[in-house]
């Protein structure tokens, strides 16, 4: 019976010794699981920061390319504005000079006046429907570059208010970490609410 009672007493001896180190090592456990969440969630938030980063760059080029694209189709539609302008001057005093030599009393001249004429209709027409694709063209330029500010923009906002959550999100995700790898020290934290 002795013998019984003694191997009963080192029974609860071993389980009162081992038992709080085993439920301290499911408690480190535990903390292990949660500190590699904590740095999941800290490496995801990262993650959205640099995603809503490069949006921005993209934004950022897309605006500026849009903005060269309207200045180069606004300097080209001025240098085509003059073109034209040139071009039906240049018809206009031809045509004149070719009407009345067409109207000569000296039939041969007349008739290569008007042959002349009908030749300088045809190229004032190629040449104003040359200068109307490269106008329609500049033109086409302009809008898409103002697409693409427009887009950007709309991007450029997106982004921004991404890009701040995105940075409250790693913030505060660092903080939880930095709690959990790194405790305060309870007296630290009412000496400071002492203050």
């Amino acid at each position: 019976m002795k013998r019984i009672l003694s191997l009963s007493g080192i029974l609860i001896f071993l389980a009162g010794t081992i038992m709080p180190a085993v439920s301290q090592a499911q408690t480190t456990d535990k903390n292990a699981t949660a500190v590699k969440k904590l740095e999941l969630n800290v490496e995801t938030a990262k993650e959205k920061v640099a995603k809503n980063e490069k949006t921005m760059a993209v934004s950022d080029s897309l605006i500026q390319k849009g903005n060269e694209m309207v200045a180069e189709s606004k300097v080209e539609m001025k240098a085509l504005a003059a073109d034209r302008k040139k071009l039906d001057k240049e018809y206009a005093t031809n045509r004149k000079v070719l009407e009345k030599l067409s109207v000569s009393k000296d039939k041969a001249s007349a008739t290569k006046a008007k042959a002349d004429l009908k030749a300088l209709d045809a190229k004032y027409k190629t040449d104003s429907k040359e200068l109307e694709n490269k106008l329609k063209l500049a033109d086409k330029n302009s809008v898409t570059g103002a697409s693409n500010i427009s887009k950007g923009k709309t991007n450029q906002k997106a982004a921004q208010d991404g890009l701040k959550t995105a940075r409250e999100s790693l913030e505060a995700a660092e903080i939880k970490l930095n709690n959990a790898t790194n405790p305060p020290e309870e007296g630290g934290n009412e000496k400071k609410k002492k203050k």
